[in-house]
């Protein structure tokens, strides 16, 4: 007995002096555990948090129960985190952009326009070619589509068809009601109406005007009496600009557009007032030499800060053309249509209409022929074939520019939209129900490009073109009907 009670006595001691140290790596301690099931049970540490199964061993100091719950309470998991912040970002409401957001984005794009002009500065004037082709030159000119013939047949079909269209011997006065295409006397006023209506439509674009006639007010007399002082325009805060203009669609960009042309085009103003003062030229590409009197008005303008791109008329076609694309925004379409409408130079703008149209009529060639046409005017040459990618807007504007006799240019453009919007079967907007009758143009177009009229079968394909995105070609006014003084209602 006396034994018995000694050994006890020295494993309780050994036990004990277990216990006040820390414990063990798990594979250690399972093997005290399994020893100690021999002798008498002991004191352990207190617990610990469990481990997921399959951890590596490590040593682990003692850690309260209460202290463990605190931490867990106190620290939230990646989840919770992401859950909450994605909860209240959704409450946030959305807003429009800030003037400082706006001042920002304007500064950028000046910036990149700064740097593109100081780029197109370094080419040879003879060289320049701002929108990928070079005026004058067809980018097929093994296509000999569409023929003065072709031309002129098209445009006495749709005549019989829609109407007669004639080109305005004056300019009429500007609508404050109506955007337009560009039909006004003031080239500036042209340029800003005809960007107001990118890429939407003219009831849109109209609405946009509007915004600013009411904002901005208008000029009381000279060429742009009766149009929106864009001298005020200029020197307003842009935010207050995507305002006036914010019902009419893409806002933000057009807003920054029209603050950086307005910008540009005081800039100008006031380099050829010194330049006119001091008995110079106003521009270098001045090709026809200024009256006296006009001499006079221009800078009288300029001295009032009355915004005016008039001296473009000075310009021949070719020149003018590439200085209107020189403005932010403004591309190979809106050029096009200040030449037609406002300069009435003679210009085939090019829409999703006319874009349309003259591919089922075989004006403009199909890709692969593009690329067919590339590689044979290549070996004739003895050189590699140009890259030649899809048929576009551009370059059928470049091809078709060429084409076409200037005498039907203003006519033909307005009759393919008119046709391109009304016709059961060439209409992209008009459903299946609009499928009947026959195409006035259904035999020309059967033996080139899409076959049109009767004979083709309905295309769900048709209704996936999206219309209204260039209609502001048509710059249709309420009450004007085909005459010598007025254009044709569309």
């Amino acid at each position: 007995m006396p034994t018995t009670r000694s050994r006890n006595s020295i494993g309780s001691a050994k036990l004990k002096e277990e216990a006040n140290q820390p414990p063990e790596p798990t594979s250690t301690a399972k093997t005290n555990r399994s020893k100690s099931k021999n002798n008498v049970k002991a004191e352990l540490p207190e617990p610990t948090r469990k481990r997921k199964r399959g951890a590596q061993d490590s040593p682990q100091k003692e850690v309260k129960t209460e202290d463990t719950k605190t931490e867990d309470t106190d620290i939230e998991s990646p989840r919770k985190r992401s859950s909450k912040s994605s909860s209240s970002a959704s409450k946030k409401k959305t807003r429009n952009p800030s003037n400082a957001d706006l001042e920002a984005g304007s500064k950028m794009a000046a910036g990149f326009v700064a740097n593109r002009n100081a780029q197109r500065a370094k080419l040879d004037p003879a060289k320049k070619n701002l929108y990928g082709f070079s005026p004058g030159q067809s980018p097929y000119p093994g296509y000999d589509h569409p023929t003065p013939a072709e031309c002129k047949e098209v445009c006495d079909i749709l005549s019989k068809a829609h109407g007669k269209v004639q080109k305005p011997k004056t300019i009429p006065q500007p609508s404050l009601n109506n955007s337009g295409c560009g039909e006004v006397p003031s080239v500036l006023d042209a340029l800003i109406r005809t960007r107001l209506s990118a890429a939407t439509n003219n009831q849109n674009s109209s609405r946009a005007f509007r915004g600013l006639v009411e904002k901005f007010g208008i000029i009381q007399e000279g060429v742009g009496k009766g149009s929106v002082d864009w001298d005020a325009v200029r020197r307003a805060d842009v935010k207050l600009v995507f305002e006036a203009i914010k019902t009419g669609g893409l806002a933000d960009v057009k807003s920054r557009h029209i603050k950086q042309i307005l910008q540009m085009v005081y800039d100008e103003n006031q380099a050829r007032k010194e330049k006119l003062e001091s008995g110079q030229a106003g521009g270098q590409e001045d090709a026809i030499k200024e009256e006296e009197g006009e001499r006079k008005a221009e800078v009288t303008k300029a001295a009032s800060n009355i915004l005016s791109l008039d001296h473009l008329h000075l310009l021949d076609n070719d020149t003018a053309f590439n200085k209107l694309l020189e403005y932010p925004g403004i591309g190979p379409k809106t050029a096009s249509c200040v030449l037609l409408f406002c300069m009435q130079r003679p210009s085939f703008a090019v829409d999703t209409h006319v874009f349309r149209l003259t591919k089922w009529l075989g004006w403009v060639p199909s890709d692969q022929k593009a690329r067919t046409l590339a590689k044979a005017l290549a070996k004739e040459q003895g050189g590699k074939p140009k890259r030649m990618g899809a048929v576009t807007r551009e370059s059928a504007y470049a091809h078709l520019d060429v084409r076409i006799p200037d005498d039907l240019k203003y006519p033909l453009h307005y009759l393919l939209i008119k046709h391109g919007r009304n016709c059961g079967w060439c209409s992209a907007k008009m459903g299946k129900d609009a499928k009947v009758g026959v195409c006035p143009l259904s035999k020309l177009m059967s033996s080139k490009g899409r076959a049109k009229g009767t004979a083709k079968k309905w295309d769900a394909e048709d209704d996936g073109e999206v219309e209204g995105a260039d209609d502001e070609d048509t710059g249709e006014r309420e009450g004007e009907v085909g005459s010598e003084e007025g254009i044709h209602n569309l």
